[in-house]
C-alpha cells in the first residue's frame, strides 16, 4: 500500500520535487488512467496547502468534461476557449490567475474559489488530453513556483499514458 510522507511546505520547490517523487511512486506500474487520475488528484489535494479543488477536465473531442477530482462538486462540461480551463485548453498554455473575479468569462463552479492555476495536458502526438485545474480560496495563492511545480507534476501524470 502506498503511504504518502509528510512534506515540509515552507519551500515550494522542495514541496513540488518531493510531491513529484511521491506521484511517480504512486502511479508506477498502474495502467488504468482513471485510477491514476483519481490517486493523483487525491495526492495533490492532500499535500498542497490552501487549495479547495484539484482535478482533471478531460477533452472528449468537443469539450472538456470533468474527470477525477477532489473538492466540492464541479461544473460538468466546459467549452474550449471558455473560462480559465477552456482558455488553457485552447491556448495550450498554463493559466495562472491571481484573482478569478478579474478574469473575463470566469466560470464560478465554487463561489469560494478566488485564484486558479490550470495546466494543459498534451499527449505525445501534440493533441489535447485535457487540463489539470487547481483552485484556492485565497487571492494570489499561485505564483511562478507553483506553475513550475504543477507543470512538473503533470509531466509525471502524462508519462503514465505513454
Amino acid at each position: 500500500m502506498f503511504e504518502a510522507k509528510a512534506i515540509a511546505t515552507d519551500d515550494k520547490a522542495t514541496l513540488y520535487a518531493e510531491l513529484a517523487q511521491q506521484a511517480q511512486g504512486l502511479l508506477a506500474g498502474e495502467p488504468d488512467m482513471i485510477a491514476n487520475a483519481a490517486n493523483f488528484a487525491a495526492l495533490v489535494f492532500d499535500a498542497v496547502p490552501d487549495i479547495n479543488w484539484a482535478g482533471f477536465y478531460l477533452f472528449d473531442g468537443k469539450e472538456l468534461v470533468v474527470g477525477p477530482f477532489q473538492g466540492k462538486p464541479a461544473c460538468i462540461r466546459i467549452a474550449i476557449g471558455r473560462g480559465v480551463c477552456g482558455t488553457a485548453a485552447q491556448t495550450l498554455q498554463t493559466q495562472l490567475i491571481r484573482d478569478v473575479h478579474e478574469f473575463a468569462g470566469h466560470i464560478a463552479c465554487d463561489a469560494a474559489s478566488n485564484s486558479e492555476i490550470v495546466v494543459p495536458l498534451v499527449k505525445a502526438d501534440g493533441s489535447l488530453f485535457g487540463v489539470w485545474d487547481v483552485d484556492s480560496p485565497s487571492v494570489a495563492r499561485f505564483d511562478d513556483e507553483d506553475r513550475k511545480g504543477m507543470e512538473a507534476l503533470c509531466r509525471v501524470f502524462m508519462a503514465t499514458l505513454a
